[in-house]
């Protein structure tokens, strides 16, 4: 296993020089959305954020109001990762948690290096790292995930739970990175009341076979978290046209909630290099600022 200075050291030379290159130095359009510090509540326009909707104004005015902010000098940023056992999977490349805490040290280390400070949060263990600017910080939350093992802890993930304990620990106005699979239930309801007060990014993580189901035969699949086994022939017609039904409902359904909360989301596959989908995710973030600053 690699130490973490290892760790940074290779990712800043495959990504985040490749970054570099991209953005010349212009972060505040890439991960950080519209500024965060409030300076009125107005009427609606078209093509104002969902996440930015005041309810209490709404409903005590009968029009429709959202949250204007001004930008901060500081801001600070949490990473959000989800290293269940269901993360512990990975037919091609890396495993999805690998892939995971390669997303992390590449998030932290951008923001950190902006001047801003970054806090993670690892569960189902829920282990904390305090938000703090610098490099040494970014090396402290590649130690902290390090230390919480590889087998992660068994049970089903409560990311409902995470997303509550989230809000009441991160009182001030910040950017959440949301790092998980999303296999659970029951989240939607709690990660629209995060994303209400916070910038919230969903960073998906997948595996290709969680895509498309491999033609292996007969094959056992074990559930990491709770460890049932079952036996699936994925040779057969019938059930690949059911796994396929099932992942586009599954995705259909991904997609409606995340947009219900106005959260934005990220895909990463363990197969891909990890440059490719942040390019495509900061030309996104980029495209959508200068589309609300009128340029």
């Amino acid at each position: 296993m690699q130490i973490p200075e290892q760790v940074l050291r290779r990712l800043e030379f495959t990504v985040v020089r490749r970054l570099d290159g991209f953005l010349f130095g212009d972060y505040t359009g890439v991960f950080y959305g519209p500024s965060l510090d409030l300076a009125e509540i107005r009427p609606y326009q078209p093509g104002d954020e969902v996440n930015r909707i005041d309810w209490s104004a709404t409903a005590r005015t009968g029009v429709l109001h959202v949250r204007q902010y001004r930008e901060e000098k500081e801001l600070t940023a949490w990473l959000v990762v989800d290293l269940s056992p269901s993360m512990s999977f990975g037919t091609r490349g890396r495993l999805k948690r690998t892939l995971a805490l390669e997303f992390t040290a590449v998030a932290a280390y951008i923001i950190a290096r902006h001047g801003d400070k970054v806090g993670a949060y690892f569960f189902p263990e829920r282990r904390l790292v305090p938000p703090r600017p610098g490099r040494r910080q970014v090396l402290a939350v590649l130690r902290a995930a390090q230390e919480l093992g590889a087998a992660g802890r068994m049970g089903p993930t409560d990311l409902a739970g995470v997303l509550d304990e989230l809000a009441r620990v991160v009182r001030r106005r910040s950017l959440i990175f949301l790092v998980s699979d999303f296999l659970a239930d029951g989240w939607a309801a709690p990660l629209q009341r995060l994303a209400h007060r916070h910038d919230v990014i969903a960073v998906r993580v997948m595996d290709p076979a969680e895509r498309a189901l491999p033609d292996a035969g007969v094959v056992f699949f074990e559930d990491p978290e709770t460890g049932r086994q079952v036996r699936v022939n994925t040779s057969d017609p019938r059930v690949r046209r059911a796994y396929a039904a099932f992942v586009q409902a599954h995705e259909a359904r991904l997609e409606a909630l995340f947009r219900a909360a106005g959260v934005d989301t990220l895909t990463l596959l363990t197969h891909e290099a990890l440059v490719a989908p942040l390019l495509r995710f900061v030309a996104f973030r980029r495209r959508r600022r200068w589309r609300s600053s009128g340029r």
